[in-house]
């Protein structure tokens, strides 16, 4: 245990000593052995801090330092799903990366979006992912303990869609939350080049 206080101590210095001069570069920091508490004593450590996503699993925590294009694809994101949701006139209340977590279940994480559907709840019934970097902690067995209804992650251009069911997740080709929404029509329009086409023309769509 004194290893890894070390360690998180270390990682700590490190990411307050860290600069945005990074942004075009997206790291992630792993270490094990570490206690609920000491995933709390980071949370308030960097509480003033809203650039980095924490996930705890555990006793695995991972510090997700996200690229900026990383946090504009999840902005694109957030704005063409709020543009949905005002047109189909659905209910929700965006938390967008609100820290998750249940001390019982020894997890939390920090999503890029998430949502309450229909009305609002402690935890969401959707929550976003966007992947640039491949392996890390388990998210998927993090929502699972957090009882996310669905999660959406979004790789390579595409959205890969899993719903709770029972005690696991189950890959879907749409959304049950949003069972009208065209995913793939969304995705056309996040890697739009041009923003504001995008959104103005997701809106045409969606109109009809």
């Amino acid at each position: 245990m004194r290893a890894s206080r070390q360690v998180l101590a270390e990682l700590i210095q490190d990411l307050e000593q860290e600069t945005l001069d990074n942004l075009e570069r997206e790291e992630r920091f792993i270490t094990s052995e570490v206690s609920w508490q000491q995933y709390e004593a980071l949370l308030l450590k960097l509480e003033d801090n809203s650039y980095y996503r924490i996930t705890y699993l555990d006793g695995v925590l991972e510090i997700l330092s996200p690229s900026r294009r990383h946090e504009g694809v999840k902005k694109r994101i957030a704005t063409l799903l709020e543009v949905y949701f005002e047109e189909t006139d659905t209910e929700y209340f965006p938390l967008g990366s609100t820290t998750l977590r249940r001390q019982e279940q020894r997890g939390g994480t920090e999503p890029d979006e998430s949502y309450c559907i229909g009305t609002e709840k402690e935890f969401p019934d959707l929550a976003v992912e966007v992947v640039f970097t491949s392996g890390g902690v388990d998210k998927l067995a993090v929502y699972k303990k957090l009882g996310v209804t669905e999660v959406w992650f979004w790789e390579k251009g595409l959205f890969s869609l899993h719903c709770l069911r029972g005690d696991k997740y189950e890959f879907i080709s749409k959304s049950e939350l949003l069972p009208d929404l065209n995913v793939a029509l969304l995705a056309e329009y996040v890697q739009h080049p041009n923003p504001l086409f995008a959104v103005k023309e997701f809106r045409k769509q969606l109109r009809g």
